[in-house]
């Protein structure tokens, strides 16, 4: 099972950009699919961006669709979302996860990290 170790987030107020990175060990990194997702208090944690094997297919939530590039390098085994024109309802702990699975579901993904948080001030 691939771990996978998030960083990058923070405070930012709104308008800003943050760039978050998420580390992959313990498998081959190129195999997987990797996807973003955000969870507030007391809420489901919800898909926000993903990206196949080689970065051919990437898909987005309509929420962050214009705002936000999910990349990945797998030189480095690490994918990113770069994050931009932050809104306050950006504010969440954003996880990383990964698939074996390359159409991008979103019930498909799993091996979750440990989340990063992500707070935009108004």
């Amino acid at each position: 099972q691939v771990q996978l170790v998030e960083s990058g987030g923070g405070l930012v107020q709104a308008g800003g950009s943050l760039r978050l990175s998420c580390a992959a060990s313990g498998r081959t990194f190129s195999n997987y699919a990797m996807g973003w997702f955000r969870q507030t208090p007391g809420k489901e944690r919800d898909f926000v961006a993903a990206i196949s094997r080689w970065g051919i297919n990437i898909n987005y939530a309509d929420s962050v669709k214009g705002r936000f590039t999910i990349s990945r390098d797998n030189a480095k085994n690490t994918v990113y979302l770069q994050m931009n024109s932050l809104i306050p309802e950006d504010t969440a702990v954003y996880y990383c996860a990964a698939s074996l699975d390359q159409r991008l579901i979103p019930g498909t993904f799993g091996s979750w990290g440990q989340g990063t948080q992500v707070t935009v001030s108004s």
